[in-house]
């Protein structure tokens, strides 16, 4: 009965097209953001900002960025790690190389270089599709890993090969506290995801989502392929980079090329398979997913009396994570947004069966 659209009425085509057209949905997405920015930092541990929330709003970022790429153009990536690492690393170097640039604008100089690497990378989706296509950005995997492990001037010459990040600087504000990290990528996850689901609403989205269907249809009732396919590079890489330039300045703080791995490239699209392919709702669930199963069989179990070892709880992971991507693929392959879907038309006609 809470969820009932009687009395709500739609008297404009802004009205009519709006992200979120039922009242209640809005009051629900202002309730949530109210809460994360304004209560979360004075109730949550400093544990759970680090462990838990920061991780989760970061690779929802990147995920978010994937799905634009896989859910919405329908071009297979292997290689978001990658891109992810090209963000970092960019904003790395703005950063010593380039003091006087502000940091935001070094985030955002991060994304727009991981944008063009996509580019790059993305041109053999003008010729190739499918496996071959999953291929090339494996490809670009494994040769950006390469890349920053023997090339020294990205880190600097350090001897390790590690890099260190210097402290933020947000126009004069120092996110240093575990709660000021949290509510910097918050922000950016926030702006992120409402330009995203902007974009899958508009002309260009929609040209994503006809490639993707049919992409010889596409072409002959005018879309251009080419366009089409290069800005979904572009457009994920530039978000990917971003989310690769914080997970590195805000969640790691130091690291070295195997934080990007393909371990990284894999665990996304796992997280935008799970969360559900061609759904910005669906990046946050497969986030939320993949960063609690650890959390839960690493710290949960042994409170419930199970006592596993590290490599056990390892290989659980896997486990876990392989089963349900058969489990959502045969039973519902568009993932857990497809069932909170299912769970809200239920509610909108309980307690009458249609």
């Amino acid at each position: 009965m809470l969820y009932r659209e009687a009395g709500q009425f739609k008297t404009s085509y802004e009205a009519d097209q709006s992200i979120f057209p039922i009242m209640q949905d809005r009051w629900g997405i202002a309730a949530i953001l109210a809460f994360a920015f304004l209560a979360m930092p004075f109730l949550a541990s400093e544990y759970f900002f680090r462990a838990v929330m920061i991780p989760f709003l970061i690779l929802a970022l990147a995920a978010i960025g994937l799905n634009l790429l896989v859910g919405y153009c329908g071009q297979i990536s292997l290689g978001t790690g990658a891109f992810m690492a090209v963000g970092a690393y960019a904003a790395y170097n703005f950063a010593i190389r380039v003091p006087e640039l502000p940091h935001l604008v070094t985030l955002l100089l991060a994304g727009g270089v991981a944008a063009v690497v996509g580019l790059l990378f993305g041109i053999p989706s003008l010729r190739i599709k499918g496996l071959y296509l999953a291929a090339a950005t494996l490809a670009a995997q494994f040769f950006i890993d390469w890349l920053f492990s023997r090339v020294k001037w990205f880190t600097n010459y350090t001897p390790s090969g590690s890099v260190a990040a210097p402290q933020l600087n947000i126009f004069g504000w120092v996110p240093d506290a575990p709660s000021e990290k949290y509510l910097l990528c918050l922000g950016f996850v926030t702006v992120f995801a409402l330009v995203a689901k902007n974009l899958v609403r508009s002309r260009i989205g929609r040209s994503w989502m006809a490639i993707r269907d049919m992409d010889i249809a596409a072409e002959i009732i005018g879309i251009r392929p080419m366009h089409a396919k290069l800005s979904a590079f572009a457009i994920s890489s530039f978000i990917v980079g971003v989310a690769g330039a914080l997970w590195g300045f805000v969640h790691l703080g130091s690291w070295e090329p195997l934080a990007f791995s393909i371990d990284r490239s894999f665990s996304l699209l796992f997280m935008v398979i799970l969360g559900g392919l061609g759904s910005i709702l669906g990046c946050f669930l497969g986030a939320a997913f993949i960063t609690l199963v650890p959390i839960f069989l690493n710290q949960v179990l042994p409170e419930l009396g199970i006592k596993l070892d590290t490599a056990t709880v390892s290989h659980l992971e896997f486990m876990i994570f392989g089963a349900l991507i058969v489990v959502f693929l045969i039973a519902e392959p568009h993932g857990m947004a497809r069932l909170w879907q299912v769970g809200k038309e239920k509610l909108r006609i309980w307690p009458f069966p249609h």
